[in-house]
């Protein structure tokens, strides 16, 4: 607990009992068989200890970067502890509400962090000039968790600073048609992607992701990480998700997020007692509403599960996440959710 903030709380605490899902971001109806397909293929080969020139070559070109510019890691999660570890900030700012764990991760090392909070009375949208000019490690995530707000690449280059580590989560940019406002790839100096395949592909139990950066950061981070990182298995994923067909099979999951997102937006503005800010671009909503504790377990007892919005710095206990759903399980849940609310 920090300042009131559960930074260690996380979505998948809400599920289970038998409970719909909609508290964790990650797509249903995956891991797609010919990724299991995949997955299990390489089940032959651990006896020996991974090796990950194939998987660093499939990301780069996924990427359009040199392998040297990958840094391949044990889902999202251990991005944020090499980059607490590998860096010594003097003023490490972590602009929010967003996912805790770059948070924790950086307490967790021994480093003093400074927040920025982003407002709802103006959408969540980020002003570079209130990020402190002395900052030299800043940590955003585009589109952001819990806020769904996608900001403009251009805005986010602003950012950039000479002597300045500028940290972008991109978690859910695969969850957006077309990844306008991606910085993976770039060559903007000081700057860290970190990438999942978690969400889109359903892996949260392989646990793999990457960073792309500089070759040097990339050195940097890869210094602090323990030998054999990934296991053969989430290579294999890694091979398997950054291939043609995955691409264009991701493509399309972000248009059906896209069409389900409007669904879903559509039929909360059905309901009153409601409220949401900013343009949702992600793959959940945020919306602010009285006594949301209290609706949150009425909604476990009719069956749905809903993340609660005040763990996240910057939020209230009045904010609930929804995750995206298909347009029969979201019909079902607002029928419930509006029963609730009158």
């Amino acid at each position: 607990m920090v300042d009131g903030f559960d930074l260690e709380h996380h979505g998948d605490l809400e599920v289970g009992d038998g409970l719909i899902d909609l508290a964790v971001n990650v797509r249903v109806g995956t891991p797609p068989a010919w990724l299991l397909d995949a997955i299990t293929a390489s089940l032959t080969d651990l006896a020996a200890y991974p090796r990950q020139d194939a998987a660093l070559a499939a990301v780069a070109r996924r990427h359009g970067v040199a392998p040297e510019r990958i840094l391949l890691t044990a889902g999202a999660a251990e991005a944020f502890v090499l980059i607490a570890r590998a860096f010594r900030p003097r003023h490490p700012v972590v602009v929010h509400p967003q996912f805790t764990e770059p948070e924790a991760a950086l307490r967790s090392a021994g480093h003093l962090v400074d927040r920025v909070l982003l407002r709802p009375d103006n959408g969540f949208v980020l002003d570079p000039s209130a990020v402190p000019s002395d900052a030299d490690l800043v940590v955003i995530g585009n589109p952001t968790n819990p806020t769904s707000v996608l900001h403009p690449a251009d805005v986010l280059r602003e950012l950039a600073r000479p002597d300045r580590i500028l940290v972008v989560d991109e978690a859910f940019m695969d969850a957006v048609p077309g990844e306008p406002e991606s910085l993976a790839g770039g060559s903007i100096p000081g700057l860290v992607v970190v990438r999942s395949l978690t969400k889109t592909w359903g892996l949260a139990g392989l646990r793999v992701g990457y960073v792309v950066a500089a070759a040097g950061l990339i050195e940097q981070l890869a210094a602090v990480q323990p030998h054999w990182p990934v296991s053969t298995p989430a290579l294999a994923a890694a091979i398997a998700c950054s291939n043609e067909r995955a691409v264009a099979e991701s493509a399309q999951a972000a248009l059906d997020i896209e069409r389900q997102r409007a669904h879903l937006i559509d039929r909360l503005g059905t309901t009153g007692g409601l409220s949401m800010y900013g343009v949702p671009r992600a793959p959940f909503v945020l919306v602010h509403v009285a006594e949301a504790p209290r609706l949150r377990e009425s909604l476990r007892t009719q069956g749905f599960a809903v993340r609660r919005g005040d763990t996240f710095p910057g939020l209230g206990a009045d904010w609930l996440r929804i995750a995206v759903r298909p347009e029969d399980v979201t019909d079902g849940f607002v029928k419930v959710l509006a029963d609730l609310l009158r």
